[in-house]
């Protein structure tokens, strides 16, 4: 799709990137992306990837705000406070960018309804506080040959890595799922900076991956922490047999 000469102007600097460019600003335009869960670091993601210009965000989260969400959930305030965060995501996001198509979804993603929607999208980002969650978003992504964007949070370290990307490792292949998962319980600590640190790298990730640039972290897993200031990466490695359908969960 062609800009209009007002995003021209809004994606200033974007388009005079080398690497970027009109063409590359228009595939940005032309993308869906798809964020499961839009708490810490959904918000970051989000407010960047409206920002960016995606044509079209799906939110996909059935929590409310609540005054704990404040210390580090960038998308609210205080008279948002029990108000559902999809709704109150895709106003911000709308009033950010009047460009941008926003479908939000006040409900979780399950095994019976990660199909339908996540067909509707290019590339989804897992925001998620859940183990179970993920792979609910591997399996129909592996399914339906779409990319993900994980990242995980905890105390003051925090995880990225892009799953399924040109056939590339899955989530099962650096994790795999056993019966505990579904009890699992994430631990509620978090320093507020992180979420915007990894939220803000998942949202780089994505535009990669859009643009077809190299450097996208798939088959590696970016491991940080803020604490002691220390940038890890690993290599993930795919297995051979192929990952077990989503219904197996």
């Amino acid at each position: 799709m062609s800009l209009t000469s007002r995003e021209t102007e809004r994606y200033n600097r974007h388009i005079i990137l080398q690497d970027i460019g009109i063409q590359g600003q228009e595939k940005i335009k032309d993308s869906r992306v798809l964020v499961v869960g839009a708490g810490g670091l959904g918000s970051p993601v989000l407010y960047y990837l409206a920002a960016a210009g995606i044509g079209h965000i799906g939110i996909m989260d059935d929590d409310t705000v609540s005054e704990s969400n404040l210390q580090r959930q960038i998308l609210y305030d205080t008279t948002h406070v029990g108000t559902a965060k999809a709704t109150v995501a895709a106003a911000k996001l709308i009033q950010l960018n009047p460009f941008c198509r926003i479908t939000p979804y006040i409900t979780r993603l399950t095994p019976d309804n990660a199909l339908e929607i996540i067909t509707g999208y290019d590339v989804v980002v897992d925001a998620t506080d859940n183990l179970y969650a993920r792979y609910v978003i591997n399996d129909a992504c592996v399914q339906l040959h779409k990319p993900f964007v994980y990242g995980s949070i905890r105390e003051f370290e925090g995880q990225l890595s892009v799953f399924n990307y040109h056939d590339g490792p899955t989530y099962r292949d650096l994790f795999e799922y056993h019966d505990a998962v579904k009890d699992f319980s994430q631990p509620l600590g978090v320093i507020g900076a992180l979420p915007g640190i990894i939220g803000s790298l998942q949202a780089n990730e994505v535009i990669k991956v859009i643009l077809e640039k190299p450097g996208v972290l798939s088959g590696k897993l970016l491991a940080i922490d803020i604490m002691n200031n220390t940038y890890l990466t690993f290599t993930i490695q795919k297995k051979n047999e192929p990952d077990p359908g989503m219904y197996d969960l």
